[in-house]
């Protein structure tokens, strides 16, 4: 028996495989686009490493397409085969990608969770529990899992940095924000290409309408997010979104053509960075030319997936913005009928808040505003169900107070920017800012009119 670089007890034997299993799990932490490598490099030396093939399906889960499920089940196959031989550790691991394919990602993260009251310097089933609850939108089970196992960290623990990394997010998202700044900080500088930990900064900066404070965190840390997998393009993405707070067009069109956009990719997340920057740009009566149009051609192609309720809100807003009006229904249906056919965890979440989020994003694309409006405001109290972060369901915010704003809902609104504004510790950015000044100035002219769209 071994131990891996966390200080875990270990069933590899081979000194080449845990050399791979080690850049693997640190791989995980930091977001590394070599952490393929050293998962195949390792499935090669051990096959039949039961930890590892858990691992390989539940990040193919992860990555949120149904193409990709029969391979899970094929790593969990050869798991399960060699369940026996695997330590009581490992063997919860192999217990998490069972339940998830059995479509209860949520047992998943009890099984993480089991792992981390035994053995809570597992930094790999901490980074494991955090991602799957992100997915779900769970913030303050983010939180309390981290804030559970880091009394037992050492400062020279090899995980540390990346746990101040993650406790940085859950504080952020939690509405901390001056803790999560100062303990992001700390998680870079302890781990300095903990690229969670730097976007977990740049979320405050988001959440507090700091956007020049936003790019003097970005400035010469580029390092800290260069070695990433396509997260690397969700922090280019970060740093768009402050250039668009100060209204430098240039900057941001600039960013999306060569960072954000860099790799045409279909991959949810990518094209979750894509769709946002997009509508927010055309909310603000920004001409994004044809930039909608590989993003619609890919989505139309993902209208049956169903994997990830994020996912396909996303999808659905290139649908809208590409004018794919036989795709937007097409998705829109498949949404509804996946919420009242299905009894999974994801399947709840297509119910609710999916069905309603995406009848207002096809009403929204109709400029049936006040139908949108209706839809997206009722769906604000559940939409954190959906999964992702407050600076990336924004864009629903957005798009539902600028249905209100043409459909002539002043007072609900306000209500809205006021919500908004006391999540974000009473900071407004520049967008709330605007919005304000066009109800004040449809008020001062004594309109009962709506507000023109862009």
């Amino acid at each position: 028996m071994t131990q891996d670089i966390f200080g875990q007890d270990c069933s590899l034997t081979d000194a080449h495989a845990l050399d791979a299993w080690n850049g693997l799990q640190l791989g995980v932490l930091a977001h590394a686009a070599s952490t393929a490598d050293h998962l195949g490099a390792l499935l090669k030396a051990a096959p039949d490493f039961a930890l590892g093939q858990a691992i390989r399906g539940i990040s193919l889960l992860m990555l949120g397409r149904s193409e990709l499920v029969p391979i899970a089940h094929e790593a969990h196959a050869i798991a399960k085969s060699a369940y026996e031989g695997a330590l009581p550790r490992e063997r919860k691991y192999i217990d998490a990608l069972e339940a998830w394919l059995g479509g209860k990602p949520s047992r998943a993260v009890a099984c993480m969770e089991e792992v981390l009251t035994l053995y809570p310097c597992d930094t790999l089933a901490m980074k494991l529990s955090h991602g799957i609850r992100f997915i779900l939108g769970d913030a303050r089970g983010m939180r309390a899992s981290i804030e559970r196992v880091l009394p037992a960290y050492t400062t020279e623990h090899a995980g540390h940095g990346y746990l101040l990394g993650c406790h940085a997010f859950t504080l952020e998202e939690t509405g901390e924000y001056d803790r999560a700044e100062i303990t992001g900080r700390q998680a870079l500088w302890t781990a300095p290409d903990d690229a969670w930990g730097l976007h977990a900064v740049a979320h405050v900066h988001e959440m507090t309408g700091n956007a020049k404070a936003g790019l003097d965190w970005f400035d010469g840390r580029e390092q800290a997010w260069a070695h990433c997998n396509n997260f690397r393009y969700h922090v280019w993405w970060h740093k768009a979104l402050m250039h668009l707070d100060l209204g430098q067009v240039d900057a941001v069109m600039r960013l999306y053509d060569d960072e954000v956009r860099k790799d045409k990719t279909d991959d949810y997340r990518d094209i979750s960075n894509a769709t946002s920057l997009l509508m927010r740009l055309e909310l603000d009566g920004i001409n994004v030319g044809n930039r909608w149009d590989e993003l619609a051609d890919l989505c139309a192609e993902r209208t049956e997936d169903g994997s990830l309720i994020f996912a396909d809100l996303h999808y659905l807003l290139a649908l809208v913005g590409g004018d794919r009006k036989s795709a937007t229904t097409r998705l829109v249906e498949r949404i509804h009928a996946d919420g009242v056919s299905g009894t999974t965890e994801t399947a709840q979440r297509m119910a609710d808040p999916g069905a309603t989020v995406a009848t207002g994003l096809e009403a929204f694309g109709e400029g049936d505003y006040r139908t949108a409006f209706d839809r997206l405001a009722k769906s604000r109290d559940s939409l954190q169900l959906a999964g992702g972060s407050h600076a990336q369901r924004d864009v629903f915010e957005r798009m539902t107070i600028d249905a209100g704003l043409r459909a002539g809902n002043w007072a609900h609104v306000e209500a809205i920017l006021d919500d908004r504004q006391a999540k974000r510790g009473g900071a407004e950015d520049n967008y709330a800012i605007a919005r304000r000044a066009l109800i004040a100035s449809a008020r001062n002219k004594g309109s009962t009119q709506s507000v023109p769209a862009e």
